[in-house]
C-alpha cells in the first residue's frame, strides 16, 4: 500500500470484480423491491463500512441487514430479533450465490425475491440461470475495500463543503460506482435514456434535477482501469474545455467526462489532495459553466468538532487581511495577479496582445483556498485595473469566463468580436 492507498489492477481481478458485481446486484434488488423509492434511486444503495458493504437496515421481515464482509469473505445477514445468518464467498456460480442469498433472507424472516437478471451489464443472464463458474480472488477484494475506505474518506469531506442538496457517498450495484451527487435545485430537461438494460424511468427520475457528479470505477465499463470520473447533467457548454485539476485528468470524448485514473491518485506523495483536487475543480467547472447559485450553495470543509459559521456571520466578515491583498505583477509581454492567503499564494496569469489588450490565460487556486472566492478577487482586480487603464480583456481561462458572465457589471471591458 502507498499512504493507506492499495494497488489496484483491474485485468488482475476483473472476473472476480464482475462475480461481485452479480452478486451485489442480487442483494441490491432484494433492498430495492422492500425499502420504499427514495429519489434518485437513494434507496437501493449500499454503504462502506470498516468491514465491507452495508445494504443499511430493510424494511423486510423484523428488519434485515445485508454485509458483504470483505474481511473474513462471507454475506452476513443480521434481523431485528436479534438473530444472524451468514454464508461465505467463495469461487462459486452465480445461480448459487442467488440460492444461497435466497436461503438467507428467509432464514432471517424476509421475503426472498425470485429469478430477476442484471442490469448494466451487456447480454444480460438470469440470475437462476447464470451457471458459469466465477473465481474469488479474496486479496483483490481486500485491495478493492481498501479502496473504498480510503475514497469514502475524501468523498465525504468534499461533501461538507456544500450547502445545497447532496447526496450520500454510496456505491450503486448496477453500474458498480461509489458515487456523489451535488444538485444545483433547478429542474433539468428530461432525460433521453438509453442505458443498457436499465428502465428509463429510472434514469429520467435520477436527472429531473440539475446535477454535478463525481464517482470511482474499479474498472470495466469503457475503461480497462481503475478510475475516478465527473460529469454535470445536462452539461453546460464549454465544460470539456474546463480546466481541471490535476494534470492527470482528462476529459473523455466516449464517456462524455471527465476521468481521473486511480494509478495517478494512489501514486502521488499525497493521494487525498490530489482527489480533492479533482472533485473540486471538476464540481467548480460545472457549476460555474452552468451559472450555479454558488455562493448561496458554498462553504469552507466541515472540521470534526466545528461548527460551521451560519450564512449571517460569512457575509459580515472583516475586509481581507493585509496578506490577502491582490497583488499585481506587470511585465511587458505578460503578467500575472497574486494573492497570499494563510501563506498559501493563488494567482492569475495574463499575456499582452498589442495596445490596449490583454488574455487572462490561468487561474490556479489551491485547493486549501477553494471556496473562498480567491479567485474571484483575482479576477475582480484585473478588471478593475482594465477600466482604469482602457484596456480591454479577453478571457481564455474558463474560471475567469464563467466569473465574467456571472457579473454583467464587468461585460464593458470585454473585447467584443
Amino acid at each position: 500500500m502507498s499512504n493507506n492507498w492499495p494497488d489496484l489492477d483491474y485485468l488482475s481481478w476483473r472476473e472476480t470484480r464482475s462475480a461481485l458485481h452479480l452478486y451485489l446486484q442480487i442483494a441490491g434488488k432484494y433492498r430495492l423491491a422492500h425499502a420504499p423509492w427514495l429519489n434518485h434511486s437513494w434507496n437501493a444503495t449500499f454503504y462502506v463500512t470498516p468491514r465491507g458493504l452495508t445494504s443499511s437496515m430493510i424494511p423486510d421481515g423484523p428488519g434485515i441487514e445485508i454485509l458483504f464482509d470483505f474481511h473474513d469473505h462471507r454475506i452476513v445477514g443480521t434481523n431485528g430479533d436479534g438473530h444472524s445468518a451468514h454464508f461465505e464467498l467463495l469461487p462459486m456460480t452465480v445461480a448459487t450465490f442467488h440460492a444461497n442469498f435466497a436461503r438467507l433472507v428467509a432464514e432471517l424472516g424476509g421475503r426472498p425475491i425470485p429469478g430477476g437478471q442484471p442490469n448494466e451489464v451487456p447480454y444480460p443472464i438470469p440470475f437462476e440461470e447464470d451457471e458459469r463458474d466465477r473465481p474469488y480472488d479474496r486479496d483483490a477484494v481486500r485491495r478493492f475495500h481498501g479502496a473504498l475506505m480510503a475514497i469514502d474518506k475524501v468523498f465525504k469531506k468534499f461533501r461538507t463543503s456544500f450547502l445545497g442538496k447532496s447526496s450520500p457517498i454510496h456505491l450503486f450495484w448496477g453500474s458498480f460506482d461509489l458515487a456523489m451527487t451535488r444538485f444545483s435545485g433547478r429542474r433539468a430537461p428530461l432525460h433521453p435514456g438509453g442505458i443498457p438494460a436499465l428502465p428509463d424511468g429510472v434514469t429520467q427520475e435520477a436527472y429531473d434535477r440539475e446535477v454535478s457528479s463525481v464517482g470511482f470505477w474499479p474498472g470495466g465499463d469503457g475503461i480497462d482501469y481503475p478510475a475516478f470520473y465527473a460529469y454535470a447533467y445536462p452539461a453546460p457548454n464549454g465544460l470539456r474545455a474546463a480546466q481541471v485539476w490535476p494534470d492527470a485528468a482528462f476529459w473523455h470524448d466516449g464517456l462524455l467526462e471527465f476521468i481521473l485514473p486511480y494509478d495517478a491518485v494512489q501514486s502521488s506523495a499525497d493521494p487525498d489532495e490530489v482527489l480533492l483536487s479533482f472533485l473540486t475543480s471538476t464540481f467548480e467547472a460545472a457549476a460555474d459553466l452552468g451559472k450555479w447559485d454558488r455562493d448561496l450553495l458554498k462553504c469552507k470543509h466541515g472540521l470534526p468538532g466545528q461548527i460551521r459559521p451560519p450564512d449571517a456571520e460569512q457575509s459580515n466578515k472583516a475586509a481581507p487581511s493585509a496578506d490577502e491583498k491582490v497583488e499585481r505583477e506587470d511585465g511587458a509581454s505578460k503578467g500575472r495577479y497574486r494573492t497570499i492567503v494563510d501563506g498559501i499564494e493563488a494567482e492569475m496569469t495574463y499575456s499582452r496582445a498589442g495596445e490596449g489588450l490583454i488574455i487572462i490565460d490561468h487561474t490556479d487556486v489551491p485547493t486549501a483556498l477553494r471556496g473562498r472566492r480567491v479567485g474571484e478577487r483575482l479576477v475582480r482586480r484585473a478588471f478593475e485595473d482594465a477600466r482604469r487603464e482602457g484596456v480591454s480583456i479577453i478571457p481564455l481561462c474558463p474560471f475567469a469566463k464563467a466569473q465574467i458572465e456571472r457579473h454583467p457589471e464587468w461585460q464593458d471591458v470585454l473585447r467584443r468580436p
